[in-house]
């Protein structure tokens, strides 16, 4: 009897104390009614969609940022909206960074908000006191640094407890299981970068196709509209904005225009050609979903396109066409959104840009006893491909988009403007500006 009373009065103090089975607290009774504002059956219509995914059991859903545009000492409010799909353990708490251009650090601010303002050591209606099928408004202010450098701050979100991180499974993502929500605009203007050289990057004026002047499309671009046309001149290296002379790939671009198309030629320098796609049967996991070669794994010419020309990332497009003629194609709502790993689809795959393109290769391709000189690619894009992002179809005299062009090999290569390391090839405020012109 005395073991039954001893058993009996543990588990009253356990209901007394809000402890559950397992340890896992609940949120106290005054608590839960002085948040249930947080916790909504649905996203708000005004909030910017999303869908970020860790490990299948919660996901980030929508985001809002006020102001979008936040100079330096600006007081920015921030809003996740998170579903619940599947309760988390004991423990598991949010996070939030702030990465400013030019900053070694980011900022932290994983304990602001309503929502994560601590008890203890526990935030109050952190993640792991969630409940199945609800979306949570998780409310964060932030005051933007004096000192701000660069145009943009990235803002991540994540879920940690100890030393771990839920796993971001799909959505915008860095490599440390950081959820990529939005950048902040700051108004500030792009400084050169004195460690690389000229932050700036490359413009080039591209004149139209005179009356009667011709491109054919095959491969040669022995054209003599090629002649006069606007050239990037040879690729730097990606990283570094510096001489790619001693790399294995490299390359150059001309491009030109008429009413009904952009035309674009890449000289590929290569001693060893590789086509390597072949057949989506016997090389299943280097295809996508859409049954599209995912040829920046191998060789490959790439042309990235940002009609609007601010270089926001918003509704960019991405071309890619290899030694054997066979092309990637997409079209993305922000950087690298959305996205699916680990075979895509890789942003919206059923673009069709609806391009003829050829491919001369000089060499031999697929065969790496011989010495290759390397591949052209010729190709006419119709601007009708472009009417999401773009002013004008076709531009008109002086209106100026953003690209880039790389000569790509195994996931790296060369490019017109470089990266300066940011380390991603889809970072528009780095393509350079291409201004159309008549002669």
């Amino acid at each position: 009897m005395r073991n039954l009373f001893a058993i009996a009065t543990v588990l009253s103090l356990s209901v007394v104390s809000g402890a559950c089975v397992g340890g896992k607290q609940r949120i106290s009774a005054e608590d839960k009614e002085r948040l249930k504002a947080y916790v909504l059956d649905a996203v708000p219509a005004d909030a910017r969609k999303t869908d970020i995914n860790f490990e299948n059991k919660v996901h980030l859903v929508g985001y809002k940022v006020e102001p979008e545009l936040a100079p330096p000492k600006t007081l920015v409010k921030l809003t996740f909206y998170w579903r619940c799909d599947d309760p988390l353990e004991d423990g598991w708490q949010l996070f939030t960074h702030i990465q400013h251009e030019g900053f070694d650090k980011s900022d932290n601010i994983d304990n602001v908000g309503p929502l994560r303002a601590l008890s203890g050591n526990r935030q109050i209606l952190g993640p792991d006191r969630w409940e199945r099928g609800k979306i949570y408004a998780d409310e964060q202010t932030y005051t933007m640094p004096q000192d701000l450098r660069g145009p943009e701050s990235t803002v991540y979100v994540g879920i940690w407890k100890g030393d771990t991180r839920l796993r971001a499974l799909s959505g915008p993502r860095d490599g440390d299981n950081r959820g990529i929500v939005t950048k902040i605009k700051t108004g500030i203007l792009p400084k050169k970068d004195e460690k690389h050289g000229a932050g700036d990057v490359p413009t080039l004026q591209v004149g139209k196709l005179a009356a009667g002047e011709k491109i054919v499309i095959d491969g040669k671009g022995d054209d003599k509209a090629w002649e006069a046309a606007a050239s990037t001149g040879p690729f730097v290296n990606v990283a570094t904005g510096g001489s790619a002379a001693s790399s294995l790939v490299n390359g150059s671009a001309k491009i030109t225009w008429d009413e009904n198309h952009m035309y674009v030629l890449i000289d590929v320098k290569d001693p060893n050609v590789v086509g390597y796609f072949t057949n989506k049967e016997s090389q299943p996991k280097d295809w996508t979903v859409t049954g599209q070669p995912m040829t920046w794994t191998k060789d490959t010419s790439e042309i990235m396109i940002d009609p609007d020309g601010d270089g926001d990332n918003m509704d960019y497009y991405e071309i890619q066409i290899n030694p054997q003629n066979k092309g990637f194609h997409s079209q993305f709502d922000r950087q690298n959104f959305p996205k699916t790993e680990p075979q895509g689809p890789f942003g919206h795959e059923d673009w069709d840009p609806k391009l003829k393109s050829a491919v001369v290769v000089h060499g031999t391709i697929d065969n790496p006893s011989d010495k290759d000189e390397g591949y052209t690619v010729e190709v006419a894009i119709p601007w009708s491909s472009f009417k999401k992002g773009a002013k004008n179809l076709p531009p008109k005299p002086g209106d100026s988009w953003r690209m880039n062009f790389y000569a790509m090999e195994n996931n790296g290569g060369t490019a017109w403007s470089p990266i300066l390391g940011l380390g991603n090839f889809h970072t528009a405020r780095r393509f350079g500006r291409v201004i159309w012109v008549t002669k």
